[in-house]
């Protein structure tokens, strides 16, 4: 009789244990989820802040007539491209990630030709609209960069939870999949030639 109750509490502390440890793994993974859930609705916010300035820095440099067009032009394509690219949290796969950050440098590189172009134009320059947009769309871009850092870094953890045992048996029981990462465009890796003439 007392070998029987021994069994059963062994058995029934087993039982809780292994309940606890799969809560906790289950709980956590959901945690980590919607962490992540988070940070990519900065992630967008501020790609959404920048896109929103963009009208009125195109607007202030339409103010002057000989401005190149074709500059212009590229700008407002690329923010519509950009604008019209959008992923839902539930699917930040890396080919999602890719896709998104893939329309986004393309707003990145036509603004940097536009704020180039500007350096022709000492009126523009001068102009205290276009600096004050200028120094704004300068904030926005380096919150940017801050808000993929912790993206990147919430996917990093949420990735290593989900793939390490036996927690990574729970994931693929419930279909925790992992997400991607912002990665550097490509080239990025290599030193811009500077050249003084």
């Amino acid at each position: 009789m007392k070998t029987k109750w021994i069994v059963l509490i062994v058995v029934a502390l087993v039982v809780i244990i292994g309940y606890s440890t799969f809560k906790g793994a289950y709980n956590g993974m959901v945690q980590q989820e919607v962490a992540i859930d988070g940070a990519w609705a900065q992630v967008e916010n501020q790609y959404q802040r920048r896109s929103d300035l963009i009208p009125n820095l195109v607007n202030t440099v339409k103010g002057y007539a000989d401005f190149e067009q074709e500059t212009l032009t590229a700008v407002i394509e690329a923010r519509a491209k950009a604008t019209s690219v959008s992923i839902s949290a539930d699917n930040l796969s890396p080919d999602a990630i890719a896709k998104f950050d893939q329309a986004q440098q393309g707003v990145s590189s036509s603004l940097g030709r536009l704020l180039v172009s500007v350096e022709r134009y000492p009126d523009l320059k001068a102009s205290t609209q276009f600096s004050q947009l200028q120094v704004q769309l300068e904030g926005t871009e380096n919150r940017i960069a801050v808000e993929r850092r912790n993206f990147n870094t919430a996917v990093q953890s949420y990735n290593t939870f989900i793939k390490i045992f036996p927690k990574n048996l729970i994931a693929s029981m419930f279909g925790f999949e992992a997400k991607g990462f912002f990665k550097a465009a490509e080239g990025a890796d290599v030193v811009p030639e500077v050249s003084f003439k």
